[in-house]
This record gives C-alpha cells, structure tokens and sequence, in this order.
C-alpha cells in the first residue's frame, strides 16, 4: 500500500536536481512515489524523466511560473498519500530515510512532522558547519533523549526562539499540512508559519535522532539573496509580531513573548552585515541595522 508521497519543487541547478533525484530511488520498500513539479524551463529536464522509465516517479512542468510559496501549494494539491515529504530540489536523501521515517510514523502515528536527523552539506557535497547550524544545535534543538513527541506553547516557544527544524527532510501528514497550506504573502518563512498553524491546532511534532537527509546550504539561496536586501526579515519581522497577537489571545504568553522579542531572527541580521554592505551597500545596511535594533 502506498503511504509516502515524496514531493519535489523543482527549479534551479540541474545537475543538482538530479542527484536529489537519484537519492529518492535509491530508498527501499513499495510504499512511495515521487512526484517531481517543475516550476522552470530548464531545456532537456521533461526529456531526462521521460528516460528514467520509472513506475514510481511522475513529473509535471507548471505552465506559468508559480515562485516558492505557489509551487509548495501546488505540490501539496498533488499529494495523494497519507505522507508528504516537501524535499529541496538540492537537498539528499540517505538510503535510510524512509525507514526512519517509517518507523518513527509507525511509533507516533498521531504525529503532523516527522524530523529525522540532518547532516548539512555545502555546494560542493562536503559537510558544511555553519554559525546557524551550530546555533541551531547548541542553544534551540531540544537537549534529551534522542526519540520525543513534542507540542503546545513549549515547542512553539521554542521554535520561535529559534527554528531548529529542517523543512526540506520534514515528512508531514499530508491532511494536517493541506487543511493549513502555505501562506501565499510569506516567501522565507512560510515553513515556520505553517508549524505555527499546526501547533495551534492541537497537532505534534515527532523527533528522531537517526541522521538520513542532507540538506545543502549555499549563500545563492532565495532565503539569502532576500536577506541582503532585508526583504526577508522586514517578512520575519511582519510574522513575528502577528504570530505574538494571535498566541497572547490564544492564551500562549510564553510563546507570544518570544515571538515577540524575536531575538535570533534580530542577532542573524547582524551576523549578516559585512554581507549586506558588500551586495547591497548602505540600503543593506540600514535594513540589517533597522531590523537588529528593533
């Protein structure tokens, strides 16, 4: 019986797109499908997959370009099966993914997210330890046992105070993540949002330590390019503060406080001055300041 369905919003760097395509069907088991959705015009892309001659991979090509947010809602409108995974284009999966996933929805079947354990690599396919991943990992990622159903104010809270999920290697149930979707005025953060959405509504976050996806992080990313520019954080800012009305109303001081105060979002500004000056001068730096001091 089919149960994962595994999404990829494709735009971008073939080769790269191609290799994420060869981790997905190196994974075992008869329960899954791929379902690559093609938001550019990459020549020779429809003809590779008409090759490949597999059973279990469909692929669409959009008829108009449909950005970020409006390709993750197409893929999400696609999805069939009782599981999701919204895999980057870039990004690999380790031949164990799905067993840990499995195992985990298995353990936690009530479960929204699954986060499996990530390594982060750079352009090049090496491991890559950035400020923001050793961040993650020292001061926000929950510290325990390695297996932990979470939920409520406390994850929102702590998510909030810094996100240390992975989107890309995040297997979601497909019905949880379609009664919300993606906010179509967010172009960052919707990831965050859509968590937010779903902790509000009751639903949990299953965590499992096995490391078996890569998610690759290069300074060409749409989330970087808009940070030069601040346009992502003046979106993170606009979030932030809208999430702390709606979860002091819910009752939720602790996480509206957080989300208020925003600090992480506020200290990642200012780790990204020297960048800002270079590619956008001193508008980069008025927005990278603007946002730090509140």
């Amino acid at each position: 019986m089919s149960r994962f369905e595994i999404m990829l919003p494709y735009y971008g760097d073939v080769r790269l797109m191609q290799d994420a395509v060869r981790s997905v069907l190196a994974q075992d088991g008869g329960d899954w499908r791929l379902t690559v959705v093609d938001d550019g015009r990459e020549p020779g892309v429809p003809e590779w997959f008409a090759g490949l001659d597999d059973p279990r991979v469909r692929y669409y090509r959009n008829d108009r370009n449909l950005g970020v947010t409006g390709n993750f809602n197409r893929c999400v409108e696609l999805a069939e099966y009782e599981y999701v995974v919204l895999m980057g284009c870039d990004d690999l999966m380790h031949p164990g993914y799905l067993t840990a996933v499995r195992a985990a929805a298995d353990r936690e079947p009530g479960a929204a997210m699954i986060q499996p354990g990530v390594e982060v690599i750079g352009s090049d396919g090496r491991p890559y330890d950035t400020l923001a991943d050793r961040t993650k990992r020292k001061l926000y990622a929950p510290k325990g046992p390695g297996r932990a159903l979470l939920g409520g104010e406390q994850l929102a809270a702590s998510l909030l105070r810094g996100n240390w999920l992975y989107f890309p290697s995040i297997c979601w149930r497909t019905e949880a993540v379609r009664r919300f979707g993606f906010r179509a005025d967010l172009g960052v953060i919707q990831d965050l949002a859509l968590v937010v959405d779903l902790l509000v509504a009751g639903e949990s976050l299953a965590v499992t330590p096995e490391v078996c996806f890569s998610y690759r992080r290069h300074a060409a990313s749409e989330s970087s390019a808009k940070a030069f520019t601040g346009d992502r954080f003046d979106e993170a800012k606009r979030f932030f503060l809208e999430t702390a009305d709606r979860l002091e109303a819910l009752g939720w001081p602790q996480a509206a406080g957080v989300a208020r105060l925003h600090l992480s979002s506020r200290l990642h500004a200012l780790t990204l001055l020297p960048g800002a000056v270079r590619h956008a001068g001193r508008p980069g730096l008025s927005a990278m300041l603007r946002h730090a001091t509140r």
